[in-house]
């Protein structure tokens, strides 16, 4: 039996037990998020903040909670980890004004077209050049993006906040729902930026690998990734009221 399994039967092990078993799990989720994070994002921070949390997690745990330890743990682990990350990030207000902008003029476009704004639609939608356009694009993929990821992260099972709220058969229904929504618009995005998606969220490839497989720079699957997050959020943004959020 697992130390983990005895401290849920016994509820006697030493925290200092726990975080020696599972301290290779603070590097493993710190290596998964990394490949996800933008460039400059740095391994030692990332696995610091992990065994910090990792100690925590093991004095606060319970098996009441309803998850093993290494369940609990995990989620922990992800959440301080993009805690810290986002609290370091610094970007102007500017820079989101024009990210909502752009949104919202690739949802006009769409709205009023019926099918998928193009940059120069875009562009001309916001009364901006093509080049000022790509720019503000950059700017998208410079920030800390966690758009998407956040809206995968509110459907995990957090033992500690979520017990509550997944009882409730409405919660889970509306998370379903959410999910089915993303998943519809990623299948309506135009070939490459629904490939891009798929390699980045769902096979969990880094921006270099998913540049290898379409044959073009890292640079350019960026700048793929960010265009596809904002037509999601153009698309999703009505219904689900996710447009005006900073965390874009």
């Amino acid at each position: 039996m697992t130390l983990a399994g005895e401290y849920e039967i016994s509820g006697k092990l030493s925290a200092d037990d726990l975080v020696e078993q599972y301290a290779p799990l603070v590097k493993k989720v710190a290596l998964h998020l990394l490949a996800r994070l933008p460039s400059g994002t740095e391994l030692d921070d990332l696995i610091q903040v992990g065994l910090i949390a990792l100690l925590e997690a093991a004095r606060n745990y319970s098996p009441a909670k309803g998850a093993s330890f290494e369940t609990y743990a995990r989620i922990r682990l992800r959440g301080a980890m993009l805690d810290e990350v986002r609290s370091s990030d610094w970007v102007p207000r500017s820079v989101y004004k024009k990210q909502r902008d752009l949104i919202a003029a690739t949802q006009a476009v769409e709205n009023r077209n019926g099918f998928e704004a193009s940059p120069a639609e875009v562009a001309e939608e916001m009364g901006v050049g093509l080049d000022e356009y790509h720019e503000i694009l950059a700017d998208a993929s410079t920030a800390r993006f966690f758009s998407l990821n956040q809206m995968m992260d509110d459907t995990e099972f957090d033992p500690e906040t979520s017990a509550g709220k997944l009882e409730n058969p409405t919660d889970k229904l509306q998370k379903s729902e959410f999910l089915a929504s993303v998943a519809q618009a990623i299948k309506e995005l135009p070939e490459r930026e629904a490939m891009v998606m798929s390699l980045y969220y769902v096979e969990e490839l880094n921006l270099k690998e998913v540049g290898a497989v379409l044959g073009v720079s890292e640079s350019r699957v960026s700048q793929i990734h960010s265009q596809a997050v904002v037509r999601l959020r153009a698309r999703l943004g009505e219904e689900w009221g996710i447009t005006d959020s900073e965390d874009f």
